[in-house]
């Protein structure tokens, strides 16, 4: 197994007409291969727009799915079969087999099988981003996926403020984890803590020198009423270096990663070595 891995992010636009946003995903995952890409992941919900920032949403319904017969699910498979690539596939509103409501996101294998469903487990209830009104809490727990290139997770949007998520999939054994999200500022507000950009940023490269892990996340971009999706995709390296950085437009983010490098920096710092677990029961309790 190589150590070395190209990744790709497909940042872009997302608009209500859902054939032309798998579309244009579709055209960016075969563009993304053609540049070298052998992991190619989009944004959260990205064959619809962001419906959560209403509190209720009458035109929300219309673009739930089942897993695995829905449209979405269908591109993103036949995408990784046809370009030979592992793709991880943003997220899709679920209509679960329970008849409850999940945001899930999909790893598929370069036949287009797949190795893992997740469903997000930490549900947002903001002004703007009321999805405890759409999505029910997560119930299939943390994931990996053992690809041919290394072993990958995905985590979606809100996930990325808990340490403990990015934690339990690197002792798991995860060697990168994918971000997928859907998140911008206000158009008619100031954001009266400070940089939001900058926090999202920061708590995310923390993750990956916390736990000497590479990071992707996926962000989407665009106006959509009053949300201003600020892009910013990027990929940092296990002691938080950023690799690749993407602007406010549509575009690809590429970066080559190195699982040796990882591994180095992972029994240099000795994180894990002096880890004291049974310390940690308070967590639990609190």
């Amino acid at each position: 197994m190589s150590k070395k891995i190209n990744i790709g992010l497909i940042q872009m636009q997302c608009g209500n007409d859902v054939n032309a946003n798998l579309k244009k995903a579709e055209a960016k995952i075969k563009e993304a291969t053609n540049k070298g890409a052998q992991i190619i992941a989009l944004s959260e919900l990205f064959s619809a727009p962001y419906f959560c920032q209403k509190e209720k949403d009458p035109n929300a319904i219309k673009f739930l799915e089942t897993i695995p017969s829905g449209t979405t699910f269908e591109m993103l498979s036949k995408a990784a079969k046809d370009n030979k690539v592992i793709v991880v596939g943003g997220s899709i509103y679920e209509k679960g087999e329970n008849g409850k409501l999940y945001n899930t996101a999909v790893i598929f294998d370069i036949d287009g099988s797949v190795f893992l469903k997740y469903r997000k487990m930490h549900i947002p209830h903001d002004p703007r981003y009321y999805e405890q009104n759409y999505f029910e809490k997560g119930n299939l727990g943390y994931q990996i996926a053992d690809t041919r290139y290394g072993k990958i997770s995905v985590l979606i949007c809100y996930d990325q403020w808990f340490p403990e998520a990015s934690r339990i999939l690197t002792l798991k054994g995860a060697d990168l984890i994918f971000y997928p999200t859907a998140i911008g500022n206000f158009t008619d507000q100031e954001a009266f803590e400070g940089d939001w950009q900058k926090a999202w940023e920061d708590v995310q490269r923390g993750h990956a020198i916390a736990n000497n892990i590479y990071v992707a996340p996926i962000n989407r971009v665009g106006i959509e009423d009053k949300l201003e999706f600020w892009g910013g995709s990027f990929v940092a390296d296990p002691f938080g270096k950023i690799l690749a950085h993407g602007g406010n437009n549509e575009e690809i983010i590429l970066a080559e990663i190195d699982l040796d490098h990882a591994e180095r920096v992972r029994e240099e710092w000795g994180f894990f070595h002096n880890r004291r677990p049974e310390s940690y029961e308070e967590i639990l309790n609190s």
